[in-house]
């Protein structure tokens, strides 16, 4: 009998893979939970007004990208020496760790250092990403990464508006909370979590001189269609910061938008973007093949930041959002699409890659839609186009959608589930891809110790 078609074989694989997706929820929650009071412990901290805790807020932000940036490979390069679980514990117990230090923090600058170290240990995602590759077969990794998509969306949707109720309590309660999540987090992991790189599929040893970003792009460079599906991936994270950046102040700017309807909208993004990665991702993608679910994506992608952009009124904006949701299905792909070129015992360094992207896109992104949202609504510009930083995010996604067009041209996407799949690359064997709506494993995962 296949056990592949059997998913009820395989209970510690079923345990494995809900760790996985409640570690991330849970580090999504912690992280949500913080964002409404950290900007007013920094102003409380430094002084000086909300002017001077806003260079502050910049500062950390930046430098939190930067230490991401720089980490995401290391943890990616220790999985592939060490094996995922203990990687993924001793970050967890780290976040527990520093978000306690945070709550405690009485200056600026140990707040800044316990900042410094939540860069790294919340480079776990890196890890996450790899044991997803390690125990899912190929032609299910975009359900699968869909899914893990789907607890970033559900953390993000829960986790401000309990911050913000907790923050009016006491200002420091939301970090002991995250920091309570993430301990539970790491004794969940302790009993429930297998490992899922055996001892035989690991690297040999750990190399220093590729766990780095610059180590990390030479992994990419060995692979010309990852390589050009990387540029894709750094494009598709840059268009997303249009969204952290400017949309609270665009939408007060032009339709008048309160922190209350605000709010409400981000929710609405948040269930929209949840539904879409847990529900179509999974359930399209045997349909359509990889290549043209990413394809159509991006378009839907490229359509909402164009409406949003250019919407006159709040409510032609919020047409934009269901779109914005249907953007989610190219990232899982991608993402997909990149593990099938890689050696398994380069998946964690793959996926350390990946996040320096999304990382390395923070370094720029936050500044470049600021300056252009305030060069639109300046007296100074030649034209008033408010929602010109949406629309350069519509024209990046543009370049990506074109990039992976010809990227993935020999890519034959089928549109029926029982067809031989045509989602193979050069050199590897057609199969069957069963219309399941179950993620089914490829073996059962190495026993925790």
């Amino acid at each position: 009998m296949d056990q592949t078609l059997h998913p009820e074989l395989h209970p510690r694989r079923r345990a494995a893979l809900a760790f996985i997706f409640v570690t991330v929820v849970l580090d999504m929650l912690a992280f949500g939970i913080v964002i409404p009071v950290l900007p007013h412990l920094i102003e409380q901290l430094a002084g000086g007004g909300i002017s001077n805790a806003a260079w502050w807020v910049g500062v950390f932000s930046t430098v939190f990208a930067i230490v991401q940036f720089a980490f995401s490979p290391v943890q990616g390069a220790l999985s592939d020496r060490f094996g995922r679980r203990p990687v993924i514990l001793i970050s967890n117990a780290g976040l527990a760790i520093d978000f306690f230090v945070l709550a405690m923090a009485p200056t600026l600058w140990l707040l800044f250092v316990a900042r410094v170290v939540l860069g790294m240990t919340a480079a776990s995602f890196t890890t996450a990403n790899a044991y997803i590759a390690d125990i899912t077969p190929k032609e299910k990794r975009a359900a699968a990464y869909g899914i893990l998509g789907s607890a970033f969306g559900l953390g993000f949707i829960i986790g401000p508006g309990l911050g913000g109720f907790l923050g009016d309590i006491h200002l420091r309660l939301p970090f002991w909370v995250a920091g309570s999540l993430a301990a539970c987090n790491f004794l969940y992991g302790l009993f429930v979590l297998p490992e899922s790189l055996p001892k035989e599929r690991r690297t040999p040893k750990f190399e220093l001189h590729s766990a780095h970003p610059l180590g990390s792009l030479k992994l990419l460079m060995r692979y010309p269609l990852v390589l050009r599906l990387a540029v894709v991936m750094f494009l598709v994270f840059l268009s997303h910061y249009v969204l952290q950046t400017t949309f609270v102040l665009y939408a007060d700017y032009r339709y008048q938008w309160g922190p209350r309807a605000v709010g409400y909208v981000l929710m609405l993004v948040g269930a929209c973007d949840g539904l879409v990665q847990a529900v179509l991702t999974r359930k399209l993608a045997p349909i359509f093949g990889e290549r043209r679910l990413m394809l159509a994506g991006m378009l839907c992608g490229i359509g909402s930041f164009l409406v949003m952009g250019l919407a006159d009124t709040g409510w032609v904006f919020l047409l934009g959002i269901p779109l914005m949701a249907l953007w989610g299905l190219s990232q899982p792909p991608i993402q997909s699409l990149m593990t099938h070129e890689v050696d398994p015992h380069e998946q964690g360094r793959l996926q350390g890659a990946i996040a320096s992207l999304q990382s390395f896109a923070g370094i720029f992104g936050p500044f470049l839609f600021a300056q252009v949202f305030s060069y639109s609504i300046s007296p100074a510009s030649p034209f008033h186009l408010p929602g010109l930083a949406f629309v350069l995010s519509a024209v990046l996604l543009a370049i990506g959608a074109y990039i992976a067009l010809r990227a993935t041209r020999h890519i034959q996407d089928l549109a029926k589930a029982d067809s031989p799949v045509a989602n193979t690359l050069p050199g590897e064997p057609s199969s069957v891809v069963p219309l399941q709506a179950a993620i089914t494993p490829n073996e059962p995962p190495e026993q925790s110790p």
